[in-house]
C-alpha cells in the first residue's frame, strides 16, 4: 500500500469534510482516507493513490461541488493560503514589525527595503512569489473577498431600504425589496440546496437554511426571512475568514521552509529554488537570514537564534566546522555553509511533516464528535418536525410552532462542533512546535493530558550524557599534570580531562615514559618525577595513602613520587533545567520516577541533585519495561522520557513515550512526542500544552452544545427568535475558532 498527500481545495465546511471522508473510506480501493480540515489536506492510502484522484474528486463533489484535489508540490504551501508569503531564507517575526533584513511594503516595489543593499525588487534574502497562487486560481485573494462581500453589501442596502419603506407605509415596495434582497443574499444557498435536494441530500446547512427562510416567508415574516439569511451569510463569511486566518497563523508558526537559497558559485551568488540545492553545494547566509537547509559552516563566524526550532532563547555560536540546522536565524556574521541534506530531509521539512502528520492523527474526542454529529443533525430535524406538527394540532397556532420549528432547523448544523475540536488540537500542536515540542498526533496529546506519572531515564535525559571535570581538589596545576599523562588515552574519563585542560588553554607536555594500566590508570615519568593518575586500586598497589570519600561520579587520584597530591572529580553533567522541571512536575501533581541501567550510587546521587525521590537503578531494558508496567498499575497512566536505543521498548510500552531530540533515531521513532531542545523543562511544558488543549476543546464542545440547547429551550418557551438561532450556528462556530487559536498566544 502507498500513502500520498494531496491538497483538497474549496472545502469550507468542517461537517462536509467529515461526510466526504466517510464516502472516500467506503470506496473499495481505498485503504484509508483522512481529510484534515485544519490543514486542507487529504492523506490517501491505496495501491495506486493517483489513479483514484478523479473518482474521489467526483465523490467529494456530491457533497461540495467545487472541491478540487491537487497533488502536493514539495516546498510549496497550500494553494488556498492566498495571504501567506513564502519567505526565502529571511527571518520573519510574524505578528510584529518586520524588522531586520526586510521591510514588507506589499503592493510596492521592494527596492532598497533590504539592508543588504540589493538594487532590484525581491533580490537577496527574501522571495515573494505572490503571483504564483493568483495565476493558479485565476483571481487574487482580494478579488475572492470582493466576490463574497459585494452581494452581502448590496443585500444589506436593499434590506435596510425595505425596512424604511415598511415603516413609511409602502408595504408592496417593501415586500419587493425584501424579495430582491433575499435573492441577492441567498441565491447561492438556494441553488446549492436545490442541487443537493436532487442528489437526495436534505440535511446539509444550505437546505436547512433555505427551508427555514422560505418557511418564514410563507408565514408572513418577510423581514425576518431576509434578516436571518443575511445574518447567516455574514456569520458564515466571518467564520470562514476566522478559519483561514487560524490556519495561516498556525502554518506560519511551523512552516519555515525557504523558497529560494543563495547559491555560491565561485565569486558569484545567485538565487535558486531551495528544492534544487544539492548536497555539497555552498550557500550564503547573511545576517538576518534564516538558515535554509541543514549543513556545515565552511567560512565565517556568527551566532544563531535557535528558538524557531528548539524554543531555546539563548543564541548559539557557530564557526567553521559547526553544524547548522535549517530554520535557525543568523544573527550577526555572514556565513558560507555546505549543504548536508536536501530540502526534503532538512529539519524545516521534518518539523512541517511532523505537524501535518500530527494534525491528521485524530484524537478519540474528535472521532466521538464526528459520530455524535451524524446522530445530532437528524435528531434536531425530527424534533423540529414534531415541534411544528404536534403542538400546532393541539393548539391550532400553526404560525408560532412552525416558526419555532424553523428556528430549530437553522441551528441544527453541527459545524461548530465538528470544526472546533480538531482546530483546538491543531493549534496545540502548533503551540508545541514553537517551543521545540513535536507531538506526533492528536491521540498523543490527548493521552498526555491524562498522564499521572512521569518516568525518566538518567543518562541523556536528566544528565547531558557527557563526562566533564566537575571539581579539582589538591595542589595548583593538578589538572595540567593529569592532562600531560592522559593525552594519549582513548578512555572517556581521560578524554574529559584533556578537554578540560584545552578549554583552559593549557599547553600539554610530552611525558618521557607512559604506561597505561588497564582497569587502574596511568603511570608516567615527566621531568624526572613519577606520576600516577588513576583509581583507588592504582594508588593502593603503589602503597600511596589517600583520603577516602563518597562522591557522585569518578575520582581520578593523582600521586607524584609516591605522595598523594589531590584528585579530579569526573561526572556526567546534570542538565541546567532538570531541577526546576522536576519541581514543576511535582507542582502539577505528578511524582517523577527515575529508571536507569546505571549503578545505584550514581543514580541516587543524580536523583538527589534534581529532587527525584523514587529511583530504580541497575535495570536492563526488559526490566525497565516491567518496572514501568508496575508504576502504571500503582499510579495510573505513565509517560516515559528517554533518549537511548535501549529505551525504545519502554517508550513504545508507555501510555506516552517522549524522546529527546538529541537521542537515538530508534528512540525518536518509537516516541509519541519529541523534545527538540533535549531539555527536561520541555516535559512539564508539553504536559501543560496538552492539558490546556484538551480543556479548550471541551470548552468548545460544552459552549456549542450549551448555546444550541439553550436556544432550543428558549424557542419552545417563546423567548427565542430565528436571529438567535443563526447566532447559535455561525456565531458559535466563529467564537469556537477564536477560542481554539488562543493556544498560540498563551504564555506559561
Amino acid at each position: 500500500m502507498a500513502r500520498k498527500v494531496y491538497w483538497i481545495e474549496n472545502l469550507d465546511c468542517a461537517n462536509c469534510a467529515s461526510k466526504i471522508e466517510g464516502k472516500m473510506n467506503d470506496h473499495p480501493q481505498v485503504e484509508e482516507a483522512v481529510i484534515t480540515f485544519s490543514t486542507g489536506q487529504l492523506r490517501l492510502t491505496a495501491e495506486d493513490p493517483d489513479s483514484l484522484v478523479e473518482e474521489l474528486q467526483a465523490l467529494a463533489r456530491t457533497v461540495e461541488e467545487a472541491v478540487v484535489i491537487r497533488p502536493r508540490e514539495a516546498g510549496k504551501g497550500h494553494p488556498q493560503d492566498y495571504g501567506r508569503h513564502h519567505e526565502g531564507c529571511c527571518h520573519h517575526d510574524h505578528g510584529h514589525s518586520h524588522e531586520g533584513c526586510c521591510h514588507h511594503d506589499h503592493g510596492h516595489h521592494h527596492e532598497g527595503c533590504c539592508h543588504h543593499g540589493h538594487d532590484h525588487p525581491h533580490e537577496g534574502c527574501c522571495h515573494h512569489d505572490h503571483h504564483h497562487h493568483e495565476e493558479a486560481h485565476g483571481h487574487s485573494h482580494k478579488d475572492h473577498a470582493h466576490s463574497e462581500s459585494l452581494p452581502l453589501l448590496a443585500g444589506t442596502g436593499l434590506f435596510l431600504l425595505s425596512l424604511v419603506l415598511e415603516h413609511t407605509g409602502h408595504s408592496r415596495l417593501a415586500l419587493a425589496g425584501c424579495l430582491a434582497a433575499y435573492l441577492i443574499v441567498g441565491w447561492e444557498i438556494l441553488v446549492t440546496a436545490g442541487k443537493n435536494l436532487i442528489k437526495g441530500r436534505m440535511l446539509d446547512e444550505n437546505f436547512l437554511m433555505s427551508l427555514a427562510s422560505i418557511g418564514a416567508f410563507c408565514i408572513g415574516s418577510y423581514e425576518e426571512a431576509v434578516g436571518v439569511m443575511l445574518f447567516y451569510r455574514v456569520g458564515e463569511f466571518f467564520e470562514h475568514k476566522a478559519v483561514e486566518r487560524s490556519r495561516s497563523q498556525i502554518m506560519e508558526a511551523v512552516d519555515l521552509r525557504p523558497e529560494v537559497v543563495n547559491l555560491v558559485e565561485g565569486d558569484d551568488v545567485r538565487q535558486i529554488p531551495a528544492g534544487e540545492a544539492q548536497v555539497g553545494a555552498l550557500v550564503l547566509v547573511r545576517p538576518g537570514d534564516r538558515v535554509p537547509l541543514d549543513g556545515t559552516v565552511v567560512s565565517g563566524e556568527s551566532r544563531l537564534d535557535t528558538a524557531p526550532i528548539t524554543g531555546e532563547p539563548v543564541p548559539v555560536s557557530v564557526r567553521p566546522g559547526s553544524g547548522v540546522t535549517s530554520g535557525c536565524v543568523n544573527i550577526s556574521g555572514t556565513l558560507t555553509m555546505r549543504v548536508d541534506k536536501p530540502l526534503s530531509e532538512s529539519m524545516v521539512t521534518r518539523i512541517l511533516d511532523s505537524v501535518e502528520n500530527a494534525a491528521a492523527s485524530k484524537p478519540k474526542m474528535d472521532r466521538f464528535i464526528t459520530r455524535f454529529s451524524r446522530i445530532y443533525t437528524p435528531a434536531v430535524v425530527i424534533i423540529a418536525a414534531l415541534t411544528a406538527l404536534i403542538p400546532s394540532l393541539v393548539t391550532g397556532d400553526w404560525g408560532y410552532w412552525v416558526y419555532t420549528a424553523l428556528s430549530f432547523l437553522v441551528m441544527s448544523c453541527p459545524c461548530a462542533l465538528v470544526l472546533s475540536v480538531p482546530l483546538a488540537f491543531f493549534a496545540g500542536i502548533g503551540a508545541g512546535s514553537k517551543k521545540g515540542i513535536l507531538f506526533k498526533g492528536g491521540q498523543s496529546m490527548e493521552a498526555m493530558a491524562g498522564i499521572r506519572a512521569v518516568v525518566m531515564d538518567k543518562t541523556g535525559t536528566i544528565t547531558r550524557g557527557d563526562f566533564r571535570v566537575q571539581k579539582i581538589e589538591g595542589e595548583e596545576g593538578l589538572l595540567s599534570l593529569c592532562a600531560h599523562c592522559e593525552q594519549y588515552s582513548t578512555h572517556p574519563i581521560a578524554q574529559s580531562i584533556v578537554a578540560a585542560a584545552k578549554e583552559k588553554g593549557l599547553e600539554l607536555k610530552q611525558p618521557e615514559t607512559l604506561e597505561e594500566l588497564p582497569g587502574r590508570g596511568i603511570r608516567a615519568a615527566l621531568e624526572g618525577r613519577e606520576i600516577l593518575c588513576g583509581n583507588e586500586r592504582l594508588l593502593e598497589e603503589a602503597g600511596v595513602s589517600f583520603p577516602r570519600a563518597d562522591a557522585y561520579g569518578t575520582r581520578v587520584l593523582v600521586a607524584v613520587d609516591g605522595e598523594y597530591r589531590g584528585c579530579l572529580l569526573i561526572a556526567d553533567t546534570v542538565k541546567p533545567g532538570a531541577e526546576s522541571a522536576v519541581r514543576s512536575l511535582r507542582e502539577m501533581g505528578m511524582e517523577p520516577v527515575m529508571l536507569t541501567g546505571d549503578a545505584v550510587d550514581s543514580a541516587q546521587a543524580v536523583a538527589g541533585m534534581v529532587g527525584i525521590r523514587e529511583v530504580h537503578a541497575g535495570l536492563l531494558p526488559h526490566q525497565k519495561l516491567e518496572r514501568l508496567q508496575q508504576i502504571r498499575r500503582e499510579k495510573g497512566a505513565a509517560m516515559f522520557v528517554g533518549d537511548g536505543i535501549n529505551d525504545a521498548p519502554v517508550l513504545a510500552g508507555a501510555d506516552v513515550g517522549a524522546a529527546m531530540g538529541s537521542g537515538a533515531d530508534a528512540a525518536i521513532e518509537a516516541a509519541d512526542v519529541v523534545f527538540m531542545t533535549s531539555d527536561l523543562e520541555a516535559v512539564p511544558q508539553a504536559l501543560d500544552i496538552a492539558a490546556r488543549t484538551r480543556r479548550i476543546a471541551w470548552q468548545n464542545v460544552v459552549f456549542a452544545l450549551g448555546v444550541k440547547f439553550t436556544v432550543m429551550l428558549l424557542g419552545l418557551t417563546g423567548y427565542a427568535s430565528m436571529w438567535l438561532a443563526v447566532f447559535a450556528d455561525s456565531g458559535v462556530a466563529m467564537l469556537c475558532v477564536l477560542n481554539s487559536i488562543r493556544m498560540l498566544y498563551q504564555k506559561r
